[in-house]
């Protein structure tokens, strides 16, 4: 039997105007990571003979759902103001994500800001959303056993 926990999980962005934790200590309540498009596309011939093709693009969607108490959101506000003010500086970021005890390992790069979050006031804080953009994502999934081999 396996177990998770997020707390094993660890996160950090690096662009131009920042580089810190998007995890540690943060409020952070988790990290989606969602492939854009399929690996392979299967194309049936009248004869229902298969064709595969294969795709080269690693894109992904990002989001970072974070408390809205977390002094993050100051953070990635201040990123996402100084690069959407210059296209010199968009795109560049890299997120670095690791499961300690999976051993999983997970770098994005050319991340873009989608846009700032969408914010709701309301009896109960809630959560702000960040939504990016990976122009490419490296997949290392690990075998749980990372904390017990290292």
């Amino acid at each position: 039997m396996g177990s998770y926990s997020f707390a094993d999980v660890s996160a950090v962005i690096d662009g131009p105007g920042g580089n810190f934790s998007i995890k540690d200590g943060t409020a952070t309540e988790g990290i989606g990571i969602d492939p854009v498009s399929d690996q392979s596309t299967m194309t049936t011939g009248a004869d229902g003979s298969a064709m595969h093709s294969l795709s080269a693009g690693s894109a992904s969607s990002v989001t970072l759902s974070l408390l809205k108490t977390s002094p993050v959101n100051a953070q990635l506000m201040q990123m996402f103001k100084y690069q959407t003010a210059s296209s010199a500086r968009h795109g560049q970021n890299v997120i670095t994500v690791r499961d300690a005890a999976r051993g999983d390992i997970v770098i994005l790069s050319e991340v873009a800001f989608k846009r700032p979050p969408a914010l709701k006031y309301a009896a109960e804080g809630g959560l702000n959303e960040w939504a990016l953009d990976a122009g490419k994502t490296d997949y290392t999934l690990g075998t749980g056993t990372a904390e017990a081999e290292g």
